[in-house]
């Protein structure tokens, strides 16, 4: 078995690396991941510096790989360990580099150690390949290893390795078989569905015209469009927004049926606009921007839109996003992700399995407390918070 460090993916094929990519994941696949590296929307400048992994047989066949990246800063995450980087320069110490498996800036649970189907032992291949990790860092020096949003599957080789576990919550909807989407609504209590009803019928009666196309459909002058409303959510919110254009151009060309695109227009002019991407069972939604506030435009634009898309196609899941605890009266139901996290110093690791120890039930109690305010009838809502990933 060899085991190598790539600083670029494209040191491997497309065939090769999408091979181990399973539900045609976009963001875990060549073409999106490679795009980022391409139009400099990770480097040094945005600080996620490509470091992956590929590990092959003797005969040379890819076994298995890993999206990394060396880190020199907490950006675009979404699992937030600012304080403990700040309890490290307190001390006199450095908390940067270190390695992050993870898909930049997205917030989305999928495998993180990517292996071959058909190959004798992949859970060697899973422990070989995390032992070149450790290796690597402790040689390295780099003060941790965090993997961002992997599936359940992905806990158990990682864990007994000692890495920690944490627990994050999203807001996701699950597709349990409905007919269109009056036949989901009526499984809401009736406040919450005429509360939908209600924003929707704000929508029309603003005169807003909505299209649902894909990055494949949308012209060179839509996608302009969508990447200024793209900006201008950041300089709205505050942040930087590191995916250009050029980014977006190439892959409506690469994934462009795997684009998800959502248009609103008024008086002949576009002035919102949504960008989600799917695999084979779910939708991912992603980014949003607008010209000028319409009430309900968001929800409409980012959410029912994309539930009457997931109902019409088939899709089980819609994962619409990071945070936002008014998903839930929409539908999206409290989730939990995971995280784990190997901290290379002692005394760090100590102070940080204590702060894990103390926020995952505090986690797990808000996630159940929130359940109790699903839209949902009390005969179609489950006992506990679902868990992200494959079911």
């Amino acid at each position: 078995m060899r085991i190598q460090f790539l600083d670029s993916l494209s040191e491997l094929s497309a065939s090769e690396w999408n091979a181990l990519v399973p539900d045609h994941n976009p963001f875990l696949s060549h073409e999106f991941l490679s795009a980022l590296e391409r139009h400099r929307c990770v480097g040094e400048r945005s600080g996620w510096i490509p470091r992956h992994l590929a590990c092959r047989d003797e005969h040379g066949r890819l076994l298995g790989a890993a999206p990394l990246y060396l880190k020199y800063n907490s950006y675009g995450e979404f699992v937030f360990d600012w304080g403990w980087a700040e309890a490290y320069r307190r001390q006199g110490m450095s908390y940067y580099p270190k390695l992050v498996g993870a898909i930049p800036y997205t917030p989305v649970t999928s495998p993180r150690l990517l292996l071959a189907p058909d190959q004798p032992d992949p859970q060697a291949t899973a422990r070989a390949m995390i032992d070149q990790i450790l290796e690597e860092s402790r040689r390295r020096q780099f003060s941790s290893i965090h993997w961002l949003f992997p599936t359940a599957a992905d806990l158990d080789p990682l864990l007994a390795q000692g890495f920690l576990h944490r627990l994050g919550c999203q807001f996701h909807w699950r597709n349990r078989g409905y007919r269109d989407f009056q036949d989901f609504l009526d499984t809401f209590t009736a406040k919450r569905r005429k509360n939908i009803n209600r924003e929707r019928r704000l929508v029309r009666d603003a005169g807003l015209e909505l299209r649902l196309l894909s990055g494949h459909e949308a012209t060179e002058a839509e996608w302009r469009v969508l990447h200024d409303f793209y900006r201008s959510t950041f300089d709205r919110l505050g942040g930087t927004p590191t995916l250009t254009l050029p980014f977006f151009q190439e892959i409506a060309t690469t994934l462009g049926d795997q684009i998800v695109l959502v248009l609103a227009r008024s008086q002949g002019r576009e002035v919102a606009g949504a960008i989600s991407f799917r695999g084979d069972t779910t939708l991912y939604g992603r980014h949003w921007g607008c010209r000028a506030d319409y009430d309900s435009l968001h929800f409409e634009a980012c959410y029912y839109q994309g539930l009457e898309y997931c109902i019409r196609t088939g899709l089980q899941h819609f994962e619409p996003g990071a945070q936002g605890e008014h998903k839930i009266y929409r539908g999206f139901l409290p989730t939990l992700t995971h995280s784990t996290h190997w901290i290379a110093h002692p005394g760090f690791r100590s102070a940080v399995a204590d702060f894990l120890a103390r926020e995952t039930p505090a986690l797990q109690q808000y996630a159940g407390e929130l359940l109790r305010h699903s839209p949902y009838r009390d005969e179609v809502t489950p006992d506990a918070p679902d868990v992200a990933g494959p079911t």
